[in-house]
C-alpha cells in the first residue's frame, strides 16, 4: 500500500510524544481504579488532553468518569475509545492503562493533521469496562452520536488482528435462606450455601450438553459467616458466554434453570440480577482492519498464528462489541511479550509496564493514527462512513 506522506507526521508526532504516552501508561497502572471508581484516573488524562489543544467535556453523559475530548472541525469524526478502568485485586492486569496511553496517542498525533485531514479527532473516555458495561451506558445516552467510525487496541500476549469476542452477560446471583444453630437446630435451618452448591454441581453438569466453545464460569462473593450457624445469605457473580446474542439467549435460559435447582432443593429464595446489559459479538468494519493490518506491519509489527493458543485474548468478551453493532469499528490486539502470562494474571499485570509494553503502545497509537489517515484519504471509504 502506498505511504501517505501524512502518516511519516503522525509517526513522528507518536515519537515526539514517547515519553509523555510513557508517562501516563505507568501512571495508570501504579493507581489502578476499578469500574465507575475511575476518577483520578479518567482527570489525569483529561488535564493531558486540554494541555494538548483538547476541548475536554467531563461528566460526559452523566457518568462522572466518561469524557468526551475533540479536536478540529472537520466533516469526518474520527473516533478513538480510551479505556482505564483497573481489575478488583489485579490492578492492570488487562493492560488498560496501554489502552488509554496509546488512545491518547492516536489522538494527539491526529490532532496535529486534522485541518488536512478535514477531519474531527473525538476520543470517548469510556469506563468500566471490565464488567460495567460503560460504552452500552454511552449508547444508550447517545454519547457516540456524531462518529464516523470508531476504534481501540488492547493489549495482549500476541499481535492479532480481527476481534472475535464472546457475547457475554453478567449474573449477579443471590440466594436467601434462614439461619439456624448448625449443631442444636439445623432442621430450623435453610441452607443458602447448599443452594450454590446445587446450583453450582447442575452447571457443571450441563456443561456436557453445552457446545464447546460456550463458557460458564463464577464465584460466589458471599457464603456464609460462622460454620457453626446455617447460611442465611450467599452471593455470587456468573458469566456466560457465547458466539451470538440469539445463542448467548437460549444458553442464560438454561443456566438460570440450574439456579433454580438450588432454590427449590434448598427452599431458599432466588434472586438473579444483571450487572450490566449483555456485551455482544463484534462486527468488524473489513476496511479499517485491512487498513490497520498493512499499518502495523510497515512499522514492523508481526501477527501471529491463529494456530498459536497465545491468541485467545481475541475471544475475550468486549462492550466494544455494542459499540460496533452501531458504527463501523476495528478492536485489534497487540502483543506485549508478556512470555506465558496472559491476561487477568498478576504476572501480565507486571508485563504492562515493560520496555516491551511501552514499545506496543507507542506502536499501536501510530497504527491506529495511520489508520484513521487511511480512512480520511481513501475517497471510497470516507464517503462509505459518511454517508451512514
Amino acid at each position: 500500500m502506498e505511504q501517505h506522506p501524512l502518516k511519516q507526521t503522525v509517526i513522528d508526532a507518536v515519537d515526539q510524544d514517547a515519553a509523555l504516552l510513557i508517562d501516563l501508561s505507568h501512571w495508570l497502572h501504579a493507581n489502578p481504579e476499578i469500574a465507575w471508581q475511575e476518577y483520578k484516573s479518567a482527570e489525569q488524562i483529561c488535564q493531558l488532553l486540554e494541555e494538548q489543544g483538547f476541548a475536554v467535556e467531563r461528566d460526559y453523559c452523566g457518568f462522572p468518569t466518561a469524557f468526551k475530548a475533540a479536536k478540529g472541525k472537520g466533516s469526518l469524526n474520527l473516533g478513538v475509545c480510551v479505556e482505564y478502568d483497573a481489575l478488583p485485586g489485579l490492578g492492570h492486569a488487562c493492560g488498560h492503562n496501554i489502552i488509554a496511553a496509546s488512545s491518547v496517542g492516536a489522538g494527539l498525533a491526529l490532532g496535529r493533521i486534522a485541518d488536512e485531514l478535514d477531519a474531527t479527532v473525538t476520543l470517548i473516555g469510556t469506563p468500566a469496562e471490565e464488567g460495567g458495561g460503560g460504552k452500552i451506558e454511552l449508547l444508550k445516552k447517545n454519547g457516540f452520536d456524531g462518529l464516523h467510525c470508531a476504534m481501540m487496541v488492547h493489549p495482549g500476549p500476541r499481535d492479532v488482528a480481527r476481534a472475535n469476542p464472546y457475547a457475554v452477560v453478567h449474573h449477579n446471583v443471590k440466594y436467601k435462606g434462614k439461619a439456624s444453630h448448625a449443631a442444636a437446630y439445623p432442621d430450623q435451618g435453610q441452607n443458602a450455601a447448599d443452594a450454590f452448591t446445587i446450583a453450582q454441581v447442575s452447571i457443571g453438569l450441563l456443561r456436557q450438553q453445552l457446545a464447546d466453545h460456550i463458557r460458564v464460569h463464577g464465584v460466589m462473593t458471599v457464603c456464609g459467616e460462622a460454620p457453626n450457624a446455617i447460611p442465611e445469605n450467599t452471593e455470587g457473580r456468573w458469566y456466560v458466554r457465547a458466539n451470538s446474542m440469539e445463542e448467548l439467549d437460549r444458553t442464560v435460559e438454561r443456566v438460570h434453570n440450574c439456579f433454580e435447582a438450588g432454590a427449590l432443593a434448598s427452599g431458599c429464595e432466588l434472586k438473579i440480577e444483571e450487572e450490566s446489559e449483555p456485551y455482544s459479538d463484534f462486527r468488524t468494519d473489513e476496511d479499517m482492519l485491512r487498513f490497520y493490518i498493512d499499518n502495523a506491519e510497515s512499522i514492523g509489527r508481526v501477527f501471529a498464528d491463529p494456530a498459536d493458543p497465545m491468541t485467545r485474548m481475541s475471544r475475550a468478551s468486549t462492550d466494544m462489541g455494542n459499540v460496533s453493532y452501531e458504527i463501523p469499528s476495528i478492536h485489534p490486539y497487540i502483543g506485549i511479550d508478556s512470555g506465558t502470562a496472559v491476561n487477568h494474571q498478576k504476572e501480565f499485570a507486571a508485563h504492562c509496564i515493560t520496555s516491551a509494553a511501552d514499545q506496543a503502545l507507542t506502536d499501536a497509537a501510530k497504527a491506529m493514527a495511520m489508520t484513521c489517515v487511511d480512512v480520511a484519504t481513501n475517497d471510497a471509504v470516507r464517503q462509505r462512513l459518511m454517508s451512514r
